[in-house]
């Protein structure tokens, strides 16, 4: 944990970290700016890397918290990091990383390939999302232990390491990915611990600062491509009776999305913005 008064060089950093990663692979990148639902405008980076088969999605907040959504296609295993910024007005002189790491589910956004072909005719154009697939809320169950974390994906205990005591799962999702081929479920159960298993208060209801709680966070992807468009083309008239139409991808669907994850903090003074 880092003072605040170096926030602002923590988050340079995180970016230069980020900008070495992508020249180091081969990556494809674009900058999307997107108006959120309050009106402001904000820029997402997106980032395929098609030969490792991920995909990068990453955007600061208007208010300071810097996501990162991380989707490793051939694990099936999607990461939502958040920084967030502590609320000095309160006392809070530090920052926290969480990590969420949940069960990719195939089709949510499109293939690594495929946003690596994605190219912007007017790059500064504002983008609003066709369709809102409204909010989930996801109620972890574990935490995972960031150094035997390989068996969900290899990438996870250097995109959270800053979130060691912060890296969430649901024992649900841990049960799937155990049905993959090669995976173990002995493997995965050992790189996880479960919640103390206790009932407790969510933090809203809780006075005391230094109470375990649950807490609430709530994540929103304000636009990013959940599939792709197809097209019909015309009539093959060397088949003879012109029946044989072939169809050709046309363009991207786009969404919003946003996800209320539920988890245990051990203290309150670790969740103050769910009050």
């Amino acid at each position: 944990m880092i003072s605040i008064s170096i926030v602002k060089y923590k988050y340079l950093a995180l970016r230069v970290l980020f900008l070495f990663n992508v020249l180091s692979s081969v990556h494809s990148q674009l900058l999307i700016n997107i108006q959120n639902q309050g009106g402001e405008v904000i820029q997402e980076t997106i980032t395929s890397n098609v030969s490792d088969d991920l995909v990068t999605l990453e955007f600061q907040r208007t208010d300071g918290t810097l996501i990162s959504q991380f989707i490793d296609f051939k694990n099936e295993v999607k990461v939502l990091k958040a920084l967030v910024l502590g609320e000095e007005e309160r006392g809070q002189s530090q920052y926290q990383v969480m990590c969420f790491v949940t069960k990719f589910i195939k089709g949510d956004f499109i293939s690594a390939d495929a946003m690596s072909k994605l190219r912007q005719k007017n790059p500064s154009t504002v983008r609003i999302p066709e369709e809102d697939k409204g909010k989930e809320t996801i109620t972890m169950t574990s935490w995972i232990h960031l150094n035997k974390s390989t068996p969900i994906t290899r990438h996870l205990s250097g995109l959270c390491s800053e979130a060691v005591d912060a890296t969430f799962v649901r024992d649900i999702d841990v049960k799937s990915w155990a049905e993959l081929p090669g995976s173990s479920i002995s493997s995965l159960e050992a790189a996880t611990q479960l919640f103390p298993d206790s009932l407790i208060s969510h933090c809203s209801e809780v006075t005391s600062f230094w109470a375990p709680c649950l807490c609430t966070l709530e994540m929103c992807i304000g636009w990013y491509p959940c599939g792709l468009k197809y097209c019909k083309g015309k009539p093959d008239q060397s088949m003879g009776n012109g029946q044989n139409v072939a169809n050709y991808r046309c363009g991207i669907k786009t969404c919003r999305k946003c996800t209320q994850y539920v988890y245990y903090v051990r203290q309150k003074q670790q969740c103050l913005w769910d009050e």
